[in-house]
């Protein structure tokens, strides 16, 4: 059974005629005929009273129809379908996302109303998503700091954020607006191990190298509530950076201030080769952000 026999079955069960269901597909009447006598055979029914002025449906064929416009119908749909993931306007894109407000508005610029275009999110550590990635189950991936590309992927820039430092209150840095890597140079740096985080620490340590800052280690950062706490009571003062998730922390005691120079960049992470078409309309979305 083919559609196409489906579809004459249908023409001429609604003209009332081989001929005007011919003349409305724009083919032969011959044609017509000779694919619904095989659709008969197939099924082993006749389908039609073929009449000297009128055809009309058999019982059998009565009963089939609806079946057929069902077929037909769900082709249709299968091919528009097809067409809209060709597009980039349906399917599914697995992402591995960053946490922090420029992903809240890309996953909101990404949201379609008809919900023929939906988005998984992986929350895992950055190591874990470019594993993924690169195993095929993620499509893209976003990751910060310095990463190293896994085999079979590119990484592109999707965007910067400013560092900020955050300083005891007391401390005569606090006073000043915008802080400097030189500045910070000889106060203890609160940051975690690279096992921790490899990307950020190693961002942080390839800027602070290329200001010429080398601030002595500090208390290891654990979570970034529990560091401004210590930094805030601590007797010896230190300082940590970060850039910006759920907004800047109005802490008691510190004084947050914009980093002056380096940056965190955020990268995207692809399947190298073609884009698909999911990852096509993930780019868009990013450009439409920076623009």
């Amino acid at each position: 059974m083919e559609l196409r026999q489906l579809r004459y079955f249908v023409a001429v069960a609604d003209t009332g005629g081989f001929g005007r269901a011919a003349e409305s597909l724009g083919i032969v009447q011959s044609a017509v005929s000779t694919q619904i006598g095989r659709l008969e055979r197939q099924f082993g029914v006749a389908l039609f009273d073929r009449g000297t002025r009128r055809t009309v449906l058999t019982g059998l064929g009565e009963a089939l129809l609806p079946q057929a416009r069902a077929v037909l119908e769900a082709a249709d749909r299968t091919r528009a379908l097809a067409a809209a993931l060709a597009d980039g306007n349906a399917g599914l894109l697995r992402l591995g996302p960053v946490r922090g407000p420029r992903t809240a508005r890309l996953l909101h610029r990404l949201a379609d109303q008809t919900g023929a275009f939906r988005v998984t999110l992986r929350h895992v550590p950055a190591a874990e998503r470019l594993r993924l990635l690169r195993d095929g189950e993620l499509d893209a991936a976003f990751v910060r700091g310095a990463p190293a590309a896994p085999p079979g992927t590119s990484l592109l820039e999707a965007w910067r954020d400013p560092l900020y430092a955050a300083v005891p209150a007391g401390h005569p840095l606090a006073a000043r607006p915008v802080l400097t890597p030189a500045e910070l140079a000889e106060l203890p740096l609160r940051l975690a191990g690279r096992t921790a985080n490899p990307p950020f620490h190693d961002l942080v340590t390839r800027l602070l190298r290329a200001a010429g800052s080398r601030p002595p280690a500090g208390p290891r950062f654990t979570t970034l509530p529990e560091t401004l706490a210590e930094i805030a009571s601590a007797a010896e003062p230190s300082w940590t950076l970060f850039y910006e998730v759920t907004g800047l922390p109005d802490f008691p005691g510190v004084a947050v201030r914009p980093l002056a120079g380096p940056a965190s960049t955020t990268w995207l992470a692809v399947p190298e080769g073609p884009p698909s078409p999911a990852v096509r309309r993930l780019l868009a979305a990013l450009a439409d952000l920076a623009g």
